[in-house]
């Protein structure tokens, strides 16, 4: 826990998505004399995504953090087990754990609202320029929670030592009035070669569509060059056996509607998580191939993560950067032990998120299987192992290690010892 001589423990954050705005509360209900300020740029209510997706485990920690806004998020989320599949036009089902979805305005809203409560003050409207800005001046603590594009961390880019990946295939984030109650995918063969979407529900109203295709169909297809209305149509036409004629809709900005914007994924890692009184937080530390929907959990995650840190090693009495508490010697060590713990944890996930990309790159690979059996091993595709055994017979080989114990523990084995030494290659 911070501990203070006589002075207010001053923490800023800067932005205000789910991440920043869950550490504001696990650092309130910390200690509430500390003096919490979230600065977000966007106007409230405005979000640049449509539903994000987690799974029961993420619900668990959450509830053990702040039990309150838990419960009103998994109030508002809505629930799926299936997985549902067109490949061509052949439908295919594999039955999954549970996931949930949430709107990420609802999000948003809900953890804002909490924050409030608590005494957090929540500033939109609000862009920081960078590490010198007057809102930061007399702050203990200073956490970039803005982005993979954080302005905090490219103010210091020997400091923090970031890498960035791009992949090679173009995605782009839609949503649609088509409410589906299964994590659904499509898979459609064209002339230019293959494209495909992810979707999932997450209210009563919407759902969230993302498709993806490499970069010859993306301009074979044309949509590299057709307005924001025309791909969609095309897109509503490619799809139209998912979405039950209804309609795709173009990324939310500030409340509305904006074209399609077509990207390539950027994986983000970083050196080091922290300089000085300046500590990473989520998509500014790290993404992950959205394929895997871990985006939102892991940015929590790392809250939590954070959180802890400074409740067991807070910052030694003091005079240190601001005008609080002493951010000297006991914040560098929570610091330090927080980006280290980190790093460490998200190795697997970021190794499935590095081979899920890749196995949508290598897509056509898998596409001659039947479509039960390429749907099986789509669920097989963080494995480090798919790639260098060809598909039909890992198939095999994974029914296999499903009915005998000793192939099991081979295989589980042999999983995480594959990614480690591909994580260290």
């Amino acid at each position: 826990m911070f501990r203070s001589v006589g002075a207010q423990v001053k923490i800023t954050i800067v932005g205000g998505g789910p991440g920043g705005l869950y550490f504001s509360i696990l650092m309130k209900r910390q200690d509430p004399s500390h003096e919490i300020t979230v600065y977000e740029r966007n106007p409230e209510g405005s979000t640049y995504g449509w539903g994000v997706t987690y799974w029961a485990g993420l619900l668990d920690k959450l509830r053990v953090g702040d039990p309150e806004s838990a419960e009103a998020i998994a109030a508002a989320s809505v629930t799926w087990n299936d997985g549902v599949a067109i490949v061509r036009d052949e439908w295919t089902v594999h039955r999954g754990d549970a996931g949930f979805g949430i709107g990420r305005r609802r999000m948003l809203a809900l953890l804002a609202d909490r924050a409030r409560e608590l005494g957090v003050r929540v500033e939109h409207e609000h862009p920081i320029s960078g590490p010198d800005a007057p809102e930061l001046a007399d702050a203990d603590l200073v956490v970039a929670a803005d982005g993979v594009n954080s302005v905090l961390r490219e103010a210091h880019p020997e400091r923090f030592g970031p890498e960035v990946v791009s992949g090679r295939n173009r995605y782009v984030w839609l949503g649609t009035t088509k409410v589906f109650d299964s994590f659904s995918f499509a898979f459609k063969e064209t002339e230019h070669g293959w494209i495909w979407c992810y979707a999932y529900g997450f209210s009563g109203e919407q759902s969230t569509c993302v498709v993806e295709c490499g970069p010859e169909t993306w301009t074979g297809l044309g949509l590299d060059r057709l307005n924001g209305d025309d791909s969609l149509r095309l897109l509503e036409k490619l799809f139209a056996d998912l979405l039950d004629g209804e309609p795709l809709i173009g990324r939310e900005q500030h409340g509305d509607a904006a074209p399609a914007q077509w990207l390539n994924f950027r994986t983000l890692t970083n050196r080091s998580w922290h300089h000085g009184r300046i500590a990473l937080l989520g998509d500014a530390a790290h993404t992950a191939h959205y394929s895997i929907g871990a985006g939102t959990t892991l940015a929590l995650e790392d809250a939590l993560g954070l959180a802890a840190a400074l409740r067991h090693r807070g910052p030694a009495t003091g005079t240190g950067t601001g005008t609080g508490t002493g951010t000297g010697t006991g914040l560098d060590a929570a610091l330090t032990a927080y980006g280290r713990r980190r790093r460490a944890e998200l190795v697997p996930a970021l190794s499935a998120a590095r081979y899920s990309a890749q196995w949508y790159e290598n897509l056509p690979r898998y596409m001659h299987l039947p479509p039960h059996r390429m749907f099986a091993l789509l669920g097989q595709r963080h494995s480090p192992l798919l790639p260098h055994i060809p598909p039909q017979l890992y198939y095999h080989l994974d029914r296999a290690a499903d009915q005998l114990e000793p192939l099991r523990r081979l295989k589980r084995w042999l999983g995480p010892k594959v990614a480690r030494a591909a994580h260290r290659g």
